[in-house]
């Protein structure tokens, strides 16, 4: 399993993580969204999940990834 965070902005309430969160476990990885530190900590397999595929789940739930 690999880890990496992800500076993310457009986040602000409890819609946002869940949007987010959702996305990623859609992908099959698991996530944290931190509102107040703008950021997703998130646990994926980079044998199945490329990092560009995840910042793409959460570009495409209108958030912008830094």
């Amino acid at each position: 399993m690999k880890q990496a965070t992800l500076q993310v902005e457009g986040m602000s309430c409890q819609h946002c993580v869940n949007g987010i969160e959702g996305a990623l476990k859609e992908l099959g990885a698991a996530g944290r969204v931190d509102l107040a530190g703008r950021k997703v900590e998130v646990a994926y397999d980079s044998d199945r999940i490329s990092l560009e595929q995840i910042r793409e789940a959460i570009e495409e739930q209108g958030y912008e990834v830094l």
